[in-house]
């Protein structure tokens, strides 16, 4: 699986009141969360990132609480994956429950500017810089989680199993 979008860059210890405000947790409305993704990180990233687009981070992007809320902002506001160093473990885990492609890699992550063109291959396991013509190696998802955000999610998952 591939994506392909430009870059948005962020820091180190992204936590999830950045990603989502704890202001807008009393909705579980898709569009309303999206429209306040990464608000209190940049408050113009919702009117500027497009489908397909790329969050490249730091160090532990997701710290701070276990709330499903914020990769489903960020994957309602079309964002196609996220590249960190690393990744606050409960967010890892609930980024791919819900079907949000998420990877670490250092060089990545360091490598990488705001408004490069990025593709990444968590099939292959590569990202490639199109702007730097540069290419990071990533762990490949292993073909169960490929079937995970394939799906859209651990449960769609589940369901299309059991058909």
């Amino acid at each position: 699986m591939a994506f392909k979008g430009r870059a948005y860059r962020f820091a180190d210890d992204i936590n999830t009141d950045e990603i989502i405000p704890a202001r807008y947790l009393n909705t579980t409305d898709r569009k309303e969360l999206a429209a306040h993704c990464m608000e209190d990180a940049d408050k113009n990233f919702a009117k500027k990132a497009r489908p397909g687009d790329v969050i490249v981070a730091g160090k532990n992007f997701g710290c701070g609480s276990s709330r499903e809320h914020a990769p489903v902002s960020i994957k309602a506001a079309g964002i196609s994956c996220v590249i960190a160093e690393s990744f606050a473990r409960i967010f890892f885990r609930n980024a791919i429950n819900i079907g949000l492609p998420i990877v670490e890699s250092k060089e990545a992550s360091k490598g990488i500017r705001g408004g490069d063109r990025v593709e990444v291959d968590t099939a292959a396991g590569v990202v490639k810089n199109l702007t730097k013509r540069e290419k990071y190696k990533i762990e490949k998802y292993p073909p169960f989680m490929q079937k995970i955000i394939k799906a859209g999610g651990l449960m769609a998952s589940i369901k299309r199993g059991s058909r």
